[in-house]
């Protein structure tokens, strides 16, 4: 069989938390349509009939203010140094941006692709590009780098991510299998818990609250077919706490709601949850933080 580790990088919101879901068949990456929804880097393991491929799903990449997005980027690019194949995802409903020039650019010139690492092209999305417009798109960023392949495709349907697999292992190398079978992913339950609730906190919030929240699991106890979690939802204004529990409750209600139904058919158990918002002013730029709530 064979083995390899894949580094998936590229712009915020082009998709590289689906495509990982999609391989491992197990959503270990929360998504959304708000930018930078990933802030940390994700170990996913995809079990093939050809073997075994690692995959590093990794935060989108941009210039960075503050010290929680510097911690992304640094993520991001850490995974370049542990990739036997380095993927750059793009979105194939536009032409490159300076965003995928400036990520391209690095990618070509980081110290792993000048020992020769290859380094495809995914063009995403493909799903909903007309193929006509599809094609000068896929000529823009030919011209851009020099790929080792280029894989148009779509994270969301599936479309033409067995080819990519299988041109991926045909870069690998033969070797035993480095995880059981049973091996998906390297976050626990507890941090799964956590993004679980922030994906459910941007899907109600995300035109008036869309970089603001964290979410830290305080309480994770299991009692035989029961789940016990509490959690704080952070925010960085009183006004944004008012948001996230809505009038009455109300929000705040659903939020968890959302969150109890998804975590109870991951875990196939019964899950008690406790929310709470609480405000933390510029939490986003507090170090211990921002290291306990593993960024």
């Amino acid at each position: 069989m064979k083995f390899g580790t894949v580094a998936i990088l590229g712009c915020p919101n082009v998709g590289k938390s689906t495509l990982v879901n999609t391989l491992v068949h197990h959503k270990i990456s929360i998504v959304s349509d708000t930018p930078q929804t990933t802030r940390a880097r994700i170990l996913g393991v995809a079990h093939c009939p050809q073997g075994q491929l690692a995959v590093l799903d990794t935060p989108g990449l941009r210039a960075h203010p503050h010290r929680l997005k510097k911690r992304m980027a640094r993520a991001a690019w850490s995974a370049v140094d542990d990739a036997d194949l380095l993927a750059v995802m793009v979105d194939g409903s536009r032409r490159p941006g300076t965003g995928d020039r400036f990520v391209a650019e690095r990618v070509f010139s980081a110290p792993r692709r000048r020992d020769g690492v290859p380094v495809f092209l995914l063009v995403n999305k493909i799903d909903a590009v007309n193929r006509l417009k599809l094609l000068p798109v896929l000529d823009a960023y030919q011209a851009l780098a020099p790929w080792t392949e280029i894989v148009p495709l779509s994270a969301r349907t599936g479309r033409n991510v067995d080819r990519m697999t299988a041109l991926m292992f045909d870069r690998m190398t033969e070797g035993d299998a480095a995880f059981d079978d049973d091996f998906v992913t390297d976050q626990s339950w507890r941090r799964l818990a956590a993004e679980t609730i922030r994906e459910k906190v941007i899907d109600a919030t995300t035109a008036e609250l869309p970089h603001a929240v964290a979410v830290q699991v305080e309480e994770f106890l299991e009692e035989g077919r029961l789940t016990r979690v509490a959690a704080s939802i952070f925010v960085e204004r009183p006004g944004q706490k008012a948001i996230v529990i809505g009038r009455a409750g109300a929000r705040l209600r659903a939020i968890g709601a959302a969150a109890r139904r998804e975590l109870s058919r991951e875990l196939e158990r019964k899950v008690f949850l406790r929310l709470h918002v609480k405000v933390k002013e510029a939490w986003c730029e507090d170090d211990r933080l921002l290291a306990e709530l593993g960024y």
